[in-house]
């Protein structure tokens, strides 16, 4: 896996390793022991939630305050069961924790330490004073501190303008190639047997390349093709396409053009205008990338604090160079800001609307709130079983997994709107992102809302529990009970019914003929390859053969999400419905994306195993939650005195939580200096790979060592804005 789809992918994989071992212990003690005490101890008719109006009439009709703690006294010996098993479970969940850090660290370190790319030679320097922005003077200020030679220096300028020519000459340039796409009519696109269409032509036979100076032309070039394949037909003549030139006041008149000639003239002054703005000075930006001769030199410059002032020349870990989002290096410290605070406050107002959004589906799960909003519908489903089970159980599963996979979208958009560096930085943020709304407005207010029986008593019920912590915990408390059977459902159909979707990549193949439609020109993947990070191009043949990218962004989050409602699960009655259907979870996840990271989708970040704390402090946050609803559990039945034991737990988690993060998180950011190592000695995560080099002959290939995933990616690259190289 290391050496296949790097270290980040083997984090993620680790992480459902863990869940299913928990899943496993958890599993066993539910079905041994958890679910014949619940058996042996049927709940009888169910408690109000104190506060309640009928609760004082519960306690008149069933005898004296007296009678009544003995009756719970006696009948509820089987509590302490509840937390006995909170105490164990949260144990090994710490334990899991630790012991597959420790593990993740060393394999990290090892992996990490034995290799020497760009990357982890190259430190971000921000917060540059004005007098020391320049390349030099910073080379200079690095090397007096002593801990190494610096071999280059990438000072950040002002380039909006420049990118700006180059967005307009990409739409120029396809433009014109469409154009002669048109004029020379359609041709056979090569395929390979492993894409779709199976069928696929003739294979073409190389040719020389001419030298002739027509050839220096880059739109002729692009589509120029003299050997033909032998069964291929001419098309018959067509004219020169044209396009409309509009012109005067409003743009109102237009006179046509011919499209080639118009296209290749504008192409030509945006070009000139590109080789003349190369030569200009640019306004430097307080941010550089700064590579050193090696790694250690480059992790005592991040370990370490360069300058007494706060807030100036700061030194941080640096993303790939092709993961640089350079129309973001130019935007100052406000800029940024600004845009992550707005962005935060576009997702607090989406959280409002998602939460008002989940009141009918939750609605849908009681047909009694069915009954004040459409009464004719209720009464349908009251009068057929098979629909009104439809309706309460499978149709809110499927409407909450259509959000779940449509909001994604949505917040990683809004992430790379925060004027992040490194697209490494926007997926951690969509990550966070995706988790705030699957586990508080999934998780949290629709467990909330999803037992309420009156859509007018929604809001002001909800309000009242908003207000207490007491009452949140009773809310959880009872709701969980209720919704077993939905959220078992929800599991099952991630399990058993998105899946295998997953697996043959329904999302690709079935936008794939959409792209094909679109499709015009054959060029794509040798422009795209260089400046994907800067330009959102079209897609065209070269690029329908592509793997599709995995992001962690859209998978993590439910798959965090899930294992904590195991967690929660855990305890409760018939909770060996919801460990079961998880085990399969995970069981089939891991297979699933084991298989996808290793075969179909690509991972093209830095491979550094950030995502794995991410992950933990969420389980330690689910771990409280769990403690929370037992603790409601226990006082919902009358067992106050257990459900003040669980306290001392969520002390102690949260203090783990802290030591957690003390402890191990620097080792999962830096690299340890004793760590580093020569590459020879080690060979974990490595593979023989093969660099073709042009060598007075096509297809020479030459042997270039064991190398690591990433430093076959990102060899021969350097810190540079593309559209300052690019020809």
């Amino acid at each position: 896996m290391l050496a296949s789809a790097g270290l980040d992918a083997y984090v993620y994989l680790a992480f459902f390793k863990m869940a299913i071992k928990f899943l496993l212990v958890t599993l066993f003690f539910a079905l041994a022991v958890i679910k014949p005490v619940h058996d042996t101890h049927k709940e009888g008719t169910k408690l109000p939630l104190p506060g309640d109006g009928k609760h004082e009439e519960h306690l008149e009709a069933r005898g004296t305050f007296t009678a009544l703690a003995a009756e719970h006294e006696n009948y509820t010996d089987y509590l302490w069961m509840y937390l006995v098993f909170v105490y164990l479970f949260t144990g090994l969940i710490m334990y899991l924790i630790v012991s597959e850090t420790r593990r993740i660290i060393d394999i990290r370190q090892e992996y990490l330490g034995s290799q020497t790319t760009i990357t982890d030679r190259t430190i971000r320097l921000s917060g540059i004073p004005l007098d020391l922005r320049s390349e030099d003077k910073i080379k200079d200020f690095i090397e007096d501190l002593e801990i190494g030679k610096v071999e280059s220096v990438t000072l950040c300028r002002n380039w909006k303008e420049l990118d700006s020519k180059f967005l307009e000459r990409q739409t120029l340039l396809r433009k014109l190639e469409e154009a002669w796409t048109v004029h020379l009519g359609s041709h056979r696109v090569e395929r390979s047997m492993e894409t779709l269409p199976v069928v696929q032509p003739t294979p073409r036979q190389p040719t020389e390349p001419s030298h002739g100076d027509d050839d220096n032309n880059e739109a002729s070039s692009l589509i120029r093709d003299v050997d033909r394949d032998p069964d291929y037909v001419i098309p018959y003549a067509k004219p020169r396409p044209t396009t409309k030139l509009r012109y005067g006041r409003f743009k109102l008149r237009y006179k046509i053009v011919d499209a080639i000639d118009y296209y290749e003239e504008k192409l030509r002054r945006v070009d000139d205008e590109i080789r003349s703005l190369r030569k200009k000075d640019f306004e430097p930006m307080p941010l550089a990338f700064v590579t050193m001769d090696s790694v250690a030199s480059a992790q005592m410059a991040i370990q370490a604090v360069l300058d007494p002032s706060p807030l100036q020349l700061l030194a941080n870990n640096s993303p790939a160079p092709s993961d640089v989002v350079w129309s973001n290096t130019y935007l100052s410290r406000n800029q940024r800001i600004i845009r992550s605070w707005s962005i935060t406050f576009i997702i607090g107002v989406l959280s409002i609307f998602w939460t008002s959004l989940l009141v009918p589906i939750a609605g849908a799960l009681n047909t009694c709130s069915i009954h004040e909003v459409f009464p004719g519908l209720a009464e349908a489903l009251d009068r057929h079983e098979i629909l009104q089970s439809l309706v309460n159980t499978q149709l809110p599963t499927l409407a909450l997994t259509l959000i779940n996979v449509a909001v994604p979208f949505l917040y990683d958009w809004l992430a790379n709107m925060q004027g992040m560096i490194s697209q490494g930085d926007v997926e951690l943020s969509v990550i966070s992102k995706n988790f705030f709304f699957t586990f508080f407005n999934f998780f949290i207010f629709f467990t909330i809302l999803g037992t309420v029986s009156g859509l007018v008593a929604v809001w002001e019920r909800f309000a009242e529990k908003l207000t207490s912590a007491t009452e949140i915990a009773y809310a959880l408390a009872r709701s969980l009970s209720d919704l077993l059977g939905f959220y078992t459902n929800f599991i099952i159909l991630q399990a058993f019914g998105l899946f295998p979707l997953r697996l043959m990549e329904l999302g690709a193949l079935s936008l794939y003929p959409v792209y094909l439609i679109g499709a015009k020109t054959p060029r794509g993947e040798q422009f795209s390859q260089d400046f994907e990070a800067s330009l959102m191009l079209q897609v065209d043949y070269a690029e329908l053969v592509q793997p599709p990218v995995f992001s962690y962004g859209f998978f993590l989050p439910q798959t965090i999400l899930i294992f904590i409602i195991c967690m929660v699960y855990s305890v409760l009655r018939d909770s060996w419905q919801v460990l079961l259907t998880g085990l399969a979870y995970f069981m089939i996840g891991h297979f699933v994306h084991k298989y996808q990271l290793l075969y179909a989708m690509e991972h093209r970040q830095h491979s550094t195993g950030r995502g794995w704390t991410m992950m933990c402090d969420r389980i330690i946050g689910g771990a409280v939650l769990f403690q929370i609803t037992v603790a409601g559990q226990l006082a919902l039945k009358k067992a106050f005195k257990r459900a003040v034991l669980v306290a001392p737990l969520t002390i102690a988690t949260l203090w783990f939580f802290y030591v957690f993060a003390r402890t191990y998180r620097p080792l999962m950011k830096f690299i340890a200096l004793r760590s580093l190592r020569n590459p020879v000695t080690s060979d974990l995560g490595r593979d023989v790979q093969e660099e073709a080099v042009l060598s007075g002959r096509e297809g020479y290939r030459m042997p270039m060592g064991r190398l690591t995933l990433d430093e076959a990616r990102e060899r021969n690259l350097r810190f540079e804005n593309p559209t300052l190289v690019m020809p």
